[in-house]
């Protein structure tokens, strides 16, 4: 049984009132994904026809791919099995409850040999955010509650992809380092993008009022920028994969290597010891 790491009640309110308000520059890192997913796909010596975006915003996504289909982020994807070459995967991922799951679905969706692509955000993320909100927590109240999503580090969700069954695994990381006013307009630019705190095991007490202010406080201190301001880490994970097909390469079997490395380096070949020889 999968462990409840998301309130999804709460996470689509929160989504449901960022995408309420005008249309602004609080979407940035969508759009910066968008882009970098773009570029990855453009990398791809294939013409794909047939692609769906799994995205929480769909304006993002409504012109940047003629003919997609765009779905919601949710536990059950809105994807046909088999009907597509492309599956973005675009900024949501971090929240699923089960991620192989999520992945195991655009794999279906997935014709042979198609290209799975996602973005999600990585362990570093907020790091900042996270060490001023448990200090000034533990100071002020003796103790801490969840108040930042837990994020995956690269390792691990690199992994995943073999775990779905995506062949030709890829994982790799982007870290963006964003400056603010102070720490209350970062929180506003999270609550713009749907990000805050949807734990399912978060405190539902209204926290004390001083919390924040001196959260803010240490931010200040310990993660200052120029002219008074003050520095974010988002860390973007991109994986990539392949649904499997018999034309894609495949490792070699062990042992089967019909010329000798020595050979195609060019130099003698050295005799390692032997049990025997080392005991001498």
């Amino acid at each position: 049984m999968t462990q409840e790491l998301t309130d999804r009640q709460a996470l689509m309110l929160h989504r449901r009132r960022a995408a309420a308000r005008p249309a602004g520059p609080a979407l940035f890192l969508h759009e910066l994904a968008r882009d970098d997913l773009l570029d990855r796909r453009e990398e791809v010596n294939r013409t794909f026809t047939a692609p769906a975006v799994v995205t929480p915003f769909p304006e993002v996504w409504e012109n940047a791919l003629p003919g997609a289909r765009i779905v919601p982020d949710a536990p059950v994807l809105a994807l046909t099995e088999g009907a597509h070459d492309l599956v973005i995967h675009a900024l949501a991922l971090h929240w699923s409850d089960d991620p192989v799951g999520q992945l195991v679905q655009c794999l279906r969706a997935l014709r042979p040999d198609g290209l799975f692509l996602g973005v999600l955000f990585g362990g570093q993320t907020l790091a900042e955010l996270r060490a001023c909100l448990a200090q000034a927590e533990s100071a002020l109240c003796g103790g801490l509650s969840p108040r930042v999503l837990p994020m995956g580090e690269i390792r691990d969700l690199g992994a995943l992809l073999q775990r779905a069954g995506l062949a030709l695994p890829v994982a790799d990381a982007q870290a963006h380092q964003v400056s603010y006013r102070d720490m209350f307009h970062l929180i506003a630019d999270l609550r713009a993008m749907g990000e805050t705190n949807a734990l399912a095991q978060r405190r539902r007490a209204a926290p004390p009022r001083a919390l924040f202010a001196e959260a803010a406080q240490l931010y200040q201190a310990h993660f200052p920028q120029e002219q008074g301001r003050i520095r974010a880490t988002f860390e973007m994970i991109f994986l990539a994969g392949w649904a499997p097909d018999e034309s894609q390469p495949k490792p070699l079997r062990p042992g089967s290597a019909t010329q000798r490395l020595a050979d195609a380096l060019g130099v003698t070949e050295q005799r390692l010891p032997g049990r025997d020889d080392r005991d001498n």
